[in-house]
């Protein structure tokens, strides 16, 4: 039987390897640390230099403000810092670093040299390690970290760090990360001696184009909403350039990078219905929210935040990409580009390359009778017959969905191909497609994914314009409920009504639905229920009804959208165009398929050899 050990306090030097295992994962860590500091420093331009990947060294220098010398020995010091004082300024930080560990936990598990000048300074101090004393140094005004054998003194850990390349990639992931939220500064990167990034000081837009290239720039949205308090800006990606992978995603709150699952919940959820199978959004969001209603202090790495009032944020994140996805319709084109050494023959593509040029927003023409205008885009393309599963389901909106397409007298179609973003039709392919030709092309629509696109945001738009239609159980629904849940039913009451769903506790443990949405009567209310309560607690408001419904209309709209060879007029397919132009995420179908293409001229030129 062993013996017992007395407690006793561990040595400094081993706390500080323990804090270290929280703070410093890998050379990437190490770099995102000391440009932090960099940056809290107020510095213009930094030099970040790195050997094998980050594993043998890392120099970080700045023209900050520049460290006393009387202080250096402090920065290595654990918990001591320059950045808050106080609890209150715990609760409201405004820097990137706050904690006073970094620099403390690098030179436990390495070696490491800081050297600084401020400007009453006649030359630089450098010391080596928290306990040497600081010696007179060559250098300019600034500070500068060089961090050497990461993790010697911790074998353990050095084994599990990964080859030169990946740790390098790691770093340069990093770098990008924070160069794009702070383009008033400028970045040079070496790699064993090897130049491998510049980016100047420049304004945002130009920041994301130097890091993630001209192509995102060009195939995204601008996103620009304030209200209060609170401000979104940045990019998201056009839905029909999203990607395979989600390895562009980028979030800052208060310029700080992070990862929050309701805000990224928000945004997938924005693109729940314009995205096709498992593509995924790429953007960069600068989220500004008042700092003394976000909790930075949640984690070592800060990567992780939390939200004071988060069901907020999420519907306003949500809102504000939404209504960009909604509004990018009639500006967005698909484009796909024509390459003669890619066929034996002339011929088109079959998939979209890039997004062609902003087209604007649809409106009458001079000289265009309004009505005339109305008419057009109001003309019926066919008389839905809906098969009685989904009719029967949708009972509340059969009047309006079928008055909406009541047949309208043909008025003149202007003869013009440049009246409308769209352009005029010509024809039909196969009874599949519809041929157009605008002021800049040639464009080719698939008729039944524009038209299920339209009548699925006219099933939405007739839904949310009254009250949820509900119907009331004959026998209540009863099951078992956690007292989490019984408190959620109670204080969200009129939210649930709202909702069209009746709940009521029947018990200290157990709750009763007694209506649930006309349109999820079918389902599992028991787990619906819960399901709602979830969505409750988290953001405030129940997603799940909304998505249900919306896969119930998508279902309807596909059912009662134009089939494949069915033959159009001239005037109908005109009718179509119109309505995409005036349709909200009108470039994709319900499933994320694009609806539409555009070749410009340049393109069939190409095609032709023209000019060559």
């Amino acid at each position: 039987m062993s013996t017992r050990r007395p407690i006793a306090p561990l040595p400094d030097l081993l706390v500080s390897q323990i804090a270290a295992g929280e703070v410093v994962e890998r050379p990437a860590s190490v770099l995102k640390e000391l440009v932090e500091n960099a940056i809290d420093a107020q510095a213009g331009a930094l030099e970040i230099r790195l050997e094998k990947g980050g594993i043998q060294r890392i120099l970080v220098s700045d023209d900050g403000g520049g460290i006393p010398r009387d202080e250096l020995p402090l920065a290595l010091t654990r918990h001591a810092t320059s950045k808050i004082r106080n609890l209150d300024e715990l609760e409201a930080v405004a820097s990137m670093g706050f904690r006073g560990e970094a620099l403390a936990a690098i030179s436990s598990v390495a070696q490491v040299t800081l050297s600084s000048r401020t400007a009453q300074d006649e030359h630089a101090w450098q010391i080596d390690g928290p306990a040497a004393p600081a010696q007179p140094a060559s250098g300019s005004y600034g500070t500068s970290v060089d961090v050497r054998q990461l993790f010697s003194q911790v074998p353990a850990r050095r084994k599990f760090l990964r080859a030169e390349q990946t740790e390098y990639a790691h770093c340069l992931e990093t770098l990008q990360r924070i160069a794009l939220a702070h383009p008033h500064i400028a970045f040079r990167l070496f790699h064993n001696d090897r130049p491998q990034r510049q980016w100047r000081a420049t304004h945002s837009t130009q920041r994301i184009v130097d890091v993630l290239g001209e192509e995102f720039c060009e195939q995204s949205l601008p996103i620009e909403v304030q209200h209060g308090l609170i401000s979104l800006q940045g990019r998201i990606i056009r839905p029909t350039a999203a990607r395979p992978r989600d390895d562009r995603q980028y979030l800052y709150v208060n310029g700080r990078y992070v990862k929050d699952r309701s805000v990224a919940h928000a945004i997938r959820q924005a693109y729940a219905d314009v995205l096709h199978g498992d593509r995924q959004p790429a953007y960069v969001l600068f989220l500004e929210v008042d700092p003394a209603t976000v909790d930075v202090n949640v984690h070592p790495a800060k990567h992780e935040i939390r939200l004071r009032d988060g069901g907020a944020v999420y519907r306003f994140v949500l809102h504000a990409l939404q209504q960009a996805l909604a509004q990018s319709t009639s500006a967005g084109a698909t484009s796909a580009s024509i390459d003669p050494s890619q066929h034996s023959a002339p011929g088109f593509p079959s998939a979209p390359a890039t997004s062609a040029p902003p087209l604007p927003v649809p409106s009458a023409p001079a000289g265009t009778d309004f009505p005339a205008y109305r008419s057009q885009a109001s003309m019926p393309l066919h008389t839905p017959r809906p098969s009685g599963d989904w009719k029967q389901l949708y009972q509340p909106l059969e009047t309006p969905v079928s008055s909406a397409l009541t047949s309208v007298e043909p008025r003149p179609i202007p003869s013009s191909d440049d009246a409308f973003p769209l352009g005029m039709a010509l024809g039909q392919l196969h009874g599949i497609y519809i041929l157009a030709q605008n002021r800049q092309g040639l464009i080719l629509v698939d008729m039944h994914a524009a038209h299920e696109r339209i009548m699925y945001e006219r099933l939405k738009e007739a839904m949310n314009s009254r009250e949820l239609p509900r119907q009331e159980l004959l026998v209540p629904v009863v099951f078992n409920a956690s007292e989490k849940e019984v408190a959620l039913v109670e204080e969200h009451a009129d939210t649930l009504e709202a909702l069209g769903l009746s709940l009521r506790p029947a018990g200290p443990a157990s709750l009763a639905v007694r209506a649930v949405p006309a349109l999820l009567a079918q389902g599992d209310i028991e787990a619906l229920a819960h399901a709602v309560l979830s969505d409750l607690d988290r953001v405030g408001s129940s997603l799940l009804l909304e998505n249900n419904r919306n896969e119930l209309l998508a279902t309807m709209a596909c059912h009662s959208a134009v089939r494949a060879n069915r033959r159009l007029t001239l005037e109908e397919m005109n009718a179509l165009l119109r309505q995409m132009e005036n349709t909200p995420r009108a470039d994709q179908c319900n499933h994320g398929r694009p609806t539409w293409f555009q070749w410009t001229l340049n393109d069939l030129d190409k095609c032709f050899l023209r000019g060559q």
